[in-house]
């Protein structure tokens, strides 16, 4: 029986790969968040600025996208599982490496590691998913995804902060470590659960044979992908690192209360993504759930922007904002799941969602100087902006199918 027309598996089994999925991708965000919660501390053990700490972002951000892309090929050649199971490897031998490092120069080579770790997530998780979870149940599985993503970024600077309280921060990386390694041993646990056939190469002499890998770059729908998830990104960078404190410096906004809109913004997305996956089980209808949500998010972002507004108000309408995102999350997955071609997952996911890499990468030097010069409506203005982009890029996915099959 061919690979790619196996039947749906039932709700157990689909359950079990959902969830070893969904928990490697908590981890791989986790891992994102292990450096900037600790700033203020590696700021004083180092001697260094915040723009230097902030360039070992940079860094793994950007080794994470150049491996992602290159992590796709891998995933189609020799499967996902192998490939997962380094990644989480790298990711706690990173983080053991963070706590060791006695330079900064040992904190850059650690971010090197760390983000050739993080860059192989995304084309293994999509490429498991999308081969072994019954396709009555890939909304839910997508919302999983996006759930435990987020619950991730959230659990770094709740574990790490009081650690490093207690004890310090070099305990608090190698307990972060130790979580990372035991992520892993669960996975090498349930490996079975995780098995998939790489994809089969064509026969020698074929026309398929003679065509490049790299074929599946000629289809449009990969690109318009690739900036969906660049506009993506750079929105959801607004929201971490700028959007409370410019919503602060517009509407007075309490110390207190700023300190809770991203965390309302995330658990806010969560539900949406929870509610979100029911909506994406009609893949002919995610365009317009895409267009809807993120719709609103972008009048929410305006409201904030424009409006003269209590302060107590701004972290309810960062939770609304959150909720309408996290509606357009299992959506958006689907529309990639759709415009991807069958035998080109690793690859296609991988040079997709660099895109999110290269847009938290770009976006925050640009609002950044916004904020600088004190362009606190500016900020709000580029989020809504953003948010609008993609309502026009998710109907350009859509209106662009990918073949059902690429060569090579």
């Amino acid at each position: 029986m061919s690979t790619l027309s196996l039947p749906a598996p039932g709700l157990r089994q689909d359950a079990h790969v959902i969830g070893l999925v969904g928990l490697a991708h908590g981890t791989s965000h986790f891992s994102q968040l292990l450096l900037a919660p600790l700033f203020p501390w590696l700021k004083t053990e180092f001697g260094v600025s915040y723009a230097e700490l902030g360039f070992l972002l940079t860094v793994f951000f950007t080794v994470s996208c150049a491996v992602q892309a290159l992590s796709g090929f891998w995933v189609d050649r020799y499967g996902p599982r192998p490939v997962l199971f380094i990644g989480l490897a790298l990711l706690g031998a990173a983080a053991v490496g963070f706590a060791m490092s006695t330079s900064y120069a040992m904190l850059a080579v650690f971010a090197v590691l760390a983000g050739t770790g993080n860059g192989v997530f995304h084309p293994v998780d999509y490429t498991v998913l999308n081969r072994k979870v019954g396709k009555t149940r890939l909304g839910h599985a997508y919302s999983v995804h996006g759930i435990t993503g987020s619950l991730g970024w959230a659990l770094a600077p709740a574990l790490l902060v009081p650690l490093t309280l207690a004890y310090s921060w070099r305990v608090a990386l190698l307990v972060a470590a130790a979580l990372v390694f035991a992520v892993l041993l669960l996975m090498v646990l349930n490996r079975r659960q995780l098995a998939v056939a790489p994809m089969p190469r064509p026969a020698a002499g074929s026309a398929a044979a003679g065509e490049s890998s790299l074929a599946f770059l000629k289809t449009p729908a990969v690109w318009l992908c690739f900036g969906f998830f660049f506009f993506f990104a750079g929105a959801l960078s607004i929201v971490q690192s700028f959007a409370p404190q410019a919503a602060k410096e517009l509407h007075g906004v309490p110390a207190h209360l700023v300190a809770i809109c991203l965390t309302v913004y995330m658990l806010g997305s969560a539900g949406g993504m929870l509610i979100g996956g029911f909506l994406a089980a009609q893949p002919e209808r995610c365009e317009r759930v895409v267009a809807v949500a993120l719709g609103v998010a972008a009048s929410i972002a305006l409201l904030i922007g424009l409006a003269p507004l209590p302060g107590a108000w701004v972290p309810v309408l960062f939770g609304a904002m959150g909720l309408a995102s996290g509606v357009a999350g299992p959506s958006r997955d689907m529309l990639v799941k759709r415009a991807t071609p069958v035998n080109a997952t690793g690859r296609v996911y991988g040079v997709v969602y660099g895109g999110l890499d290269i847009g938290q990468a770009v976006v925050p030097l640009f609002v950044g100087a916004l904020m600088d010069h004190g362009a606190y409506l500016g900020v709000w203005l580029v989020l809504a902006a953003l948010q609008t982009t993609l309502i026009i890029s998710a109907f350009g996915v859509g209106r662009s199918r990918a073949a059902a099959t690429v060569p090579g």
